[in-house]
């Protein structure tokens, strides 16, 4: 397997990813082939999205004061997180875990404002799986490859130090491999076994693309032939399957 980073401009609201990427793998001497994954951050899709709130025009309810006082947090933000989750999860000093409204369960619902300008803040793209598919669709109609594309975030994980990366958008990539039924050296069945494909992806690329000054919002992954057809949201464990809640 190989993950190549590519560096692009700074993206603004309005940019068309698929044609930036398709231009910068150009100017490289780069083509893309059949089952090649395109790894997309975050990040620039919510800002091509125009994503991204002014913290000076945000009023806090009530309710979000009172939250933010129990978490040690700013009432803006705290405002933002209510209106982008379904459901607080659980609360504690300086940290909101909740439930988004596309069913991720992270801390602050997904806003953050690392990489934007002073003074906004950056929400979670608007349905990331729509987004990773119409990425998908635009490159593979200029190039008439067949390809993946995963759309990533870092998350934190119950019991574990440290942040990795996971799919919240995916398409055209077996995103959760169903193992079961299949044999392991012994012979013995598969009776649980499924492999996030899309989140080992994510963390894979994670380490090139980086969540500090990298400037590498977007990478290539070439050698794995896992294209096919899922989503993100296969992903996710229905809330009654859930033992953490």
């Amino acid at each position: 397997m190989e993950i190549i980073g590519l560096k692009l401009p700074l993206i603004k609201e309005g940019d068309d990813l698929a044609e930036i990427i398709l231009r910068l793998l150009e100017n490289m001497g780069m083509t893309l082939e059949d089952d090649d994954i395109v790894l997309v951050t975050e990040k620039i899709v919510s800002k091509s999205q125009g994503r991204l709130v002014d913290m000076k025009t945000v009023t806090p309810t009530e309710e979000a004061e009172k939250l933010a006082d129990a978490t040690d947090k700013d009432p803006r933000i705290v405002e933002l997180i209510l209106r982008e989750s379904r459901e607080i999860v659980l609360t504690g000093p300086n940290f909101i875990i909740t439930e988004t409204r596309d069913g991720f369960v992270c801390a602050n619902a997904g806003i953050d404002s690392s990489n934007v300008v002073e003074g906004k803040v950056k929400l979670l793209p608007l349905d990331p799986d729509r987004a990773a598919e119409e990425i998908r669709q635009k490159i593979e109609k200029t190039l008439g490859k067949h390809i993946g594309v995963v759309i990533s975030d870092s998350f934190g994980r119950p019991f574990r130090s440290g942040s990795v990366g996971v799919a919240i958008g995916a398409s055209g990539l077996t995103a959760l491999w169903d193992r079961r039924g299949e044999t392991d050296l012994y012979g013995r069945t598969l009776e649980s076994t499924r492999v996030a494909v899309a989140d080992c992806i994510a963390s894979a690329a994670n380490l090139v693309t980086g969540d500090g000054s990298e400037g590498i919002p977007v990478a290539v992954i070439k050698g794995l032939k896992f294209t096919g057809v899922g989503r993100a949201a296969d992903l996710i464990r229905p809330k009654e399957e859930d033992r953490f809640r």
